[in-house]
């Protein structure tokens, strides 16, 4: 790879509709408030371009609830873009409301075309390979047709497995710098990060895993002061972003943006 892979002159969001009420949830926590959420939103976008980088924004999508997670739509490599083909009924949709954003910043855009399925959620692109968590959202064969297109860009892909009861892979882990992994005791004890330098969430703020390093920030949602403690110590420039709305539809940092 030419550039280290938290280093990004694009991203493309989209804000939250009104929709988002009726969002996916693996258990009900409350309902999403939309201006919280909008707000949210604005400073974590804000927080992007802040860094430099051009953030694309999408218009919201009242048809699909979850479309704000723009992350699992698509995997952005440096040689194109692959559209995924996410594992939620609901959400297969999204792909092709995607793909016309993805034409318009790369030439080369593959498509995952199953039955297998794969949410961008479960990716995890390190300086040395391509990790992607089975899930309930990722299956076998959805990761085997990602290694295909992936080996002919000349990057190494590896399966690992994702806790149970954990939504994506990337809800317990985020990449800090080429080697160094931000990740929860639980996924770390798999074995998946054997290699790199892992550091843990703090303890009981097991949410705060999914961070994201975007260019010299690493923005981690709001509540959690241990884990941005550790990361301050660590030399990271810690931006916190309040995700009480997203978090209420599993979504997190790293759900909200596609970085390239």
């Amino acid at each position: 790879m030419t550039h280290p892979s938290f280093e990004f002159s694009h991203a493309i969001t989209r804000r939250p509709s009104a929709s988002i009420i009726d969002g996916l949830r693996a258990e009900d926590i409350g309902v999403p408030d939309l201006d919280q959420m909008l707000a949210d939103h604005a400073h974590y976008v804000a927080t992007l371009k802040r860094t430099g980088a051009k953030v694309i924004e999408l218009p919201p999508l009242d048809a699909f609830p979850d479309a704000v997670f723009v992350e699992d739509t698509a995997l952005c490599l440096p040689q194109g873009a692959i559209l995924m083909r996410p594992g939620a009924p609901s959400r297969m949709g999204e792909v092709a409301e995607m793909e016309p954003a993805l034409r318009a910043v790369y030439q080369d855009v593959r498509q995952i075309t199953g039955p297998g399925h794969i949410e961008g959620g479960d990716i995890l692109v390190t300086g040395r390979e391509v990790l992607v968590g089975r899930s309930d959202r990722t299956d076998a064969a959805g990761v085997a047709e990602l290694a295909e297109i992936v080996a002919e860009w000349g990057h190494a892909l590896r399966e690992v497995f994702t806790p149970p009861g954990v939504l994506h892979f990337k809800t317990d882990c985020s990449l800090l710098n080429e080697d160094t992994i931000l990740s929860t005791r639980r996924l770390d004890a798999s074995g998946c990060f054997e290699g790199y330098r892992v550091l843990h969430v703090a303890e009981g703020e097991e949410p705060a895993a999914n961070s994201i390093r975007f260019n010299q920030y690493v923005l981690c949602p709001a509540g959690f002061p241990r884990t941005a403690e550790m990361l301050d110590k660590a030399g990271f420039d810690v931006v916190t972003i309040n995700n009480s709305e997203c978090a209420k539809l599993d979504g997190g940092m790293s759900c909200l943006s596609l970085r390239f």
